[in-house]
């Protein structure tokens, strides 16, 4: 993935609000197809993504801005890529008043932090959003009270679901990129194993015939 172009504006206190408000909107009106993406996860993200932004003097508004519309592409389409957010992210970014080259910035920066195709290389600010998103998948209660959330938002089986995290998060685990915020490894590190480890077991349990069983006879 090439680096993105930075822009050399920043995104003012009004129109963060105006994003904020807009996707908040389209979080609460859309709450049914966002059981696991709602705005309850934008919320989090966007306190983390300013958290570890501080710490690693990047754009703080920049990754603001992006922390609240990294996952409009559940809005536009179910089980999607970050890209296909696209549209309607730079939209909502135009009408906020953000500039061309800044929502150019942004809409690259969303892509560059993705699990799946992130990298030890990623600009400061797509690390920060990158750790706050990874948290989230990283919190001991996501998989008790979220998991299943996330398999009805995207029509996914529990295989799928975890063949997912495993493969995406495995190799950056083991890599020692998870987190790329020193605080963040060192607070959450201990956590994101647990998780691994946890999907991992329940990826191999899933080829148990007696737990294939068990999970038909449950629903």
């Amino acid at each position: 993935m090439s680096t993105p172009v930075l822009s050399t504006e920043t995104v003012g206190a009004a129109a963060i609000a105006q994003v904020s408000r807009r996707v908040q909107v389209l979080c609460k009106r859309y709450a049914d197809r966002l059981p696991f993406h709602g705005w309850h996860h934008v919320s989090f993200v966007r306190d983390k993504a300013v958290e570890f932004a501080s710490l690693n003097g990047s754009d703080v508004a920049v990754v603001e801005t992006a922390a609240l519309v990294h996952d409009v592409n559940y809005l536009v389409r179910r089980n999607s890529f970050a890209a296909a957010g696209s549209g309607l992210r730079r939209r909502i970014l135009a009408d906020a008043g953000i500039g061309t080259a800044t929502i150019d910035w942004i809409d690259a920066l969303v892509d560059e932090a993705e699990m799946r195709t992130r990298h030890r290389d990623i600009s400061l600010e797509a690390q920060a959003l990158s750790d706050a998103d990874t948290l989230f998948k990283a919190l001991p209660v996501t998989p008790v009270v979220l998991a299943h959330k996330y398999l009805a938002e995207n029509g996914v089986s529990l295989r799928e679901l975890a063949d997912k995290i495993v493969g995406e998060q495995r190799d950056v685990h083991d890599e020692g990129f998870y987190f790329y915020s020193p605080a963040a490894a060192a607070s959450y590190s201990r956590w994101a194993t647990a998780n691994l480890e946890l999907w991992s077991c329940i990826k191999e349990s899933l080829n148990d015939p007696t737990v294939e069983r068990l999970l038909s006879a449950v629903g």
